[in-house]
C-alpha cells in the first residue's frame, strides 16, 4: 500500500520537528554543564584567593604586634618586591629607617640583626599582599578573556579588583602616618585597612556562595534573613573596632574579665574632649566599646540560632545558624583569654583570624537565603 503524499509530507515533518526539539534539549543541557563546570573552576579560584587574603590578615596581624610596620620607608610597587641582597643594601634600609621618629625615640641603637626581624615582617606582608593581586588578577582576566565569567558577574568582580588597588594605597597611607609626626600608625588609618580587607573578603564569599548548589529549602521568614544581614553588618563593624583596638594596643588598658579595673563600667571612659573622640583615642573606652559589641553580637546571634529553630528545625538554613552561633561563642572566648593573658601574639592573632573566618560565614550564612545565581546559557528554545 502506498502512503498518500500528504501523510508523508506530515510523517516527514513530525520527525523533522522531533528531532530539531531533541537537538535543542541536548544542545541546553551541553551547555547548562559547560556554566557549572565554569561556576565550579571559579569557586575554586575564589576559595584559594580568599586563603591567601586570610593568611595576609594574619601576617598583617603579626606585623603590627611585633612593631615591624614602620620597618620600609618607601613604598616602591615594583621594585619592593626584591629584598635587600647585600649589606650595603641592608644598611641603606637601616639608614631610611633611622630617620623616622620610631627608630629616633623608641628603637634607637637598634642593630641590624634586629632590623632585619621586623623587615622581614613588613615585607612578607607586602609580598602577600602583591600576591593576592596576582591571584586574583590573572585568573580574573582570563576567566574574562574566554567569557567564562558571566554577564552578571563582570562588573562586580572587576569592582573587586579595583578594590585590591584601593587597598594597596590604603596600606601607604596608614605606613605613612607612622613617618613623620608619630611612632606609629594612626589608628584610624589601621581600622580602615583592616577593615577594608574584610570587606573584601566578604564581597568575595559572597559572590563564591552565589556561585554554589543551594538547598531547595524555603526561608523560613523574611526577618530571619534581615536578621542575617544584620549580623554580618555588625561583625564587620566590630572588626573595625578591633582595629582601633590594635591601632591603640588598648587591649592593655584593661586585662582582667569580666570586670574592668574592677567596675562594670569603668571610670575614665570619657576623659578626653570632645566626648566623640574617647571612642576613638581613649585606649580604656575604645576597649570597653570593643567588649560592648561582642556581647551584643553574641545576643544577636543567639536570638538568631532560637529563632531559626523555632521556625526552621531541620532546614539548612536553621543549621547555618547554629553553626554562626558556634562561631561567635568560640571567638568571644578567643578574646576573653586574649584579655586576660595581655594580649600575647598567638592568641591575639587567633582572635583577629577567627573575626574574619566568623565574618566570613556570617556573609555565606546571609548569603544563603537568596538561592543561586540563576542559570543562563546563550541558547534560545524556538517554538
Amino acid at each position: 500500500m502506498t502512503a498518500s503524499p500528504s501523510l508523508t509530507r506530515t510523517t516527514d515533518h513530525t520527525v523533522q520537528a522531533g528531532g530539531s526539539a531533541s537537538s535543542e534539549k541536548g544542545s541546553v543541557v551541553a551547555a547548562v554543564q559547560v556554566l557549572r563546570r565554569n561556576r565550579a573552576a571559579q569557586r575554586t579560584w575564589l576559595a584559594v584567593v580568599l586563603l591567601a587574603i586570610l593568611a595576609l590578615v594574619l601576617v598583617g596581624g603579626a606585623t603590627r604586634l611585633t612593631d615591624s610596620g614602620l620597618s620600609i620607608t618607601e613604598w616602591k610597587p615594583i621594585h619592593g618586591v626584591i629584598p635587600p641582597m647585600s649589606e650595603a643594601e641592608w644598611q641603606e634600609e637601616l639608614e631610611l629607617y633611622r630617620q623616622i621618629p620610631e627608630y629616633q625615640l623608641i628603637n634607637k641603637g637598634m642593630s641590624l640583626d634586629e632590623f632585619k626581624r621586623i623587615y622581614w615582617w613588613e615585607w612578607a606582608h607586602r609580598l602577600l599582599a602583591r600576591g593576592v593581586g596576582v591571584l586574583f588578577g590573572v585568573p580574573f582576566l582570563f576567566f574574562l578573556a574566554t567569557g567564562r565569567i558571566e554577564k552578571r558577574l563582570r562588573w562586580p568582580l572587576f569592582g573587586l579588583l579595583v578594590l585590591g588597588g584601593l587597598q594597596g594605597a590604603v596600606g601607604w597611607w596608614m605606613v605613612a602616618s607612622g613617618l613623620i609626626d608619630r611612632v606609629d600608625v594612626s589608628q584610624y588609618r589601621l581600622a580602615t585597612h583592616l577593615t577594608l580587607a574584610c570587606l573584601i573578603f566578604a564581597a568575595i564569599v559572597w559572590v563564591m556562595r552565589g556561585l554554589a548548589p543551594h538547598s531547595a529549602d524555603p526561608v523560613p521568614s523574611a526577618g530571619l534573613k534581615r536578621g542575617a544581614g544584620v549580623i554580618t553588618g555588625f561583625v564587620l563593624v566590630q572588626i573595625y573596632l578591633g582595629g582601633l583596638v590594635a591601632g591603640l594596643d588598648a587591649g592593655l588598658a584593661s586585662s582582667t574579665w569580666p570586670l574592668m579595673n574592677g567596675a562594670l563600667v569603668p571610670q575614665g571612659l570619657l576623659e578626653i574632649t570632645p566626648a566623640w573622640r574617647n571612642f576613638f583615642e581613649n585606649e580604656l573606652t575604645v576597649q570597653f566599646v570593643h567588649r560592648m559589641g561582642g556581647y551584643l553580637i553574641f545576643v544577636m546571634a543567639l536570638w538568631h540560632m532560637v529563632a531559626s529553630i523555632r521556625r526552621g528545625a531541620g532546614s539548612t538554613h536553621c543549621r547555618r545558624a547554629i553553626v554562626l552561633f558556634a562561631l561567635v561563642t568560640v571567638q568571644a572566648l578567643i578574646g576573653i583569654v586574649t584579655i586576660v593573658t595581655e594580649v600575647p601574639v598567638g592568641w591575639a592573632l587567633a582572635h583577629q583570624g577567627w573575626a574574619v573566618i566568623v565574618l566570613g560565614f556570617a556573609t555565606a550564612h546571609w548569603r544563603g537565603f537568596y538561592g543561586a545565581y540563576p542559570l543562563q546559557t546563550a541558547i534560545r528554545i524556538r517554538n
